[in-house]
């Protein structure tokens, strides 16, 4: 897997402890591209000791169920995606911009106790992302624009469709489960997915289930 101007060959070339963003709603997924507008103290200081480093942090939701002690920092979700910070550029007034290449998804093993503001993970990498496979064959392409499409229609959005159709399959699913406008627990499922084909299903389950819960609520409002 090539990030930037980086490869990712083997589960050894990547540090088995890494900071971690944990931002409810993001989606980072292996070969997407994800710009993010750094401004917290704490952020900043992680992106600055990553460019000093291996320029590698881990996306991640805080956990979506349950309680927890409004004391501590939220849990986590048990899987996240890498990314290799490829750009960044600086603002002037204090903040970042940058931009993630998504490397691959990895497993919490744990939380580590940390002296920095930003919190770190012990991690075990998902090595299938690392492979350069082509899955797209398996994909139904025609059925994952179609339910897509349908959904960005229903409510009045658009994506520049000419730019879609010349990408390849794989390239076409990350960066349409990334722009989906879906909730985080949909997108935390998409991003689960096991395979290629797994994701391309997953969206397509999600764009049919928000469209049917649409029509039956108009259907609902007429009577």
């Amino acid at each position: 897997m090539r990030a930037g101007n980086a490869s990712y060959n083997f589960a050894s070339d990547i540090p088995d402890t890494i900071p971690v963003f944990p931002l409810t709603g993001a989606l980072l997924l292996p070969g997407g591209q994800l710009p993010l507008n750094i401004f917290e103290p704490r952020y900043l200081e992680m992106i600055n000791d990553s460019l000093r480093g291996e320029k590698i942090i881990g996306m991640i939701q805080p956990e979506l169920n349950g309680t927890h002690d409004p004391d501590d920092p939220k849990p986590l979700s048990k899987v996240g995606c890498l990314g290799r910070i490829s750009t960044f550029q600086e603002t002037g007034d204090g903040r970042l911009h940058i931009n993630l290449s998504g490397i691959c998804r990895f497993y919490v093993v744990e939380e580590i106790s940390v002296n920095t503001g930003y919190r770190q993970c012990k991690i075990e990498i998902i090595e299938n992302d690392l492979a350069d496979l082509s899955e797209g064959d398996d994909v139904d392409r025609d059925a994952v624009l179609h339910a897509f499409k349908n959904y960005l229609t229903a409510n009045n959005m658009d994506a520049d469709w000419e730019t879609v159709d010349k990408a390849d399959t794989e390239t076409l699913i990350t960066a349409l489960c990334m722009m989906s406008p879906y909730d985080p627990a949909e997108k935390q499922a998409l991003l689960e997915a096991p395979t290629l084909k797994d994701r391309a299903d997953t969206l397509i389950a999600i764009s049919e289930f928000h469209l049917a819960k649409q029509s039956g609520d108009t259907y609902g409002n007429l009577q």
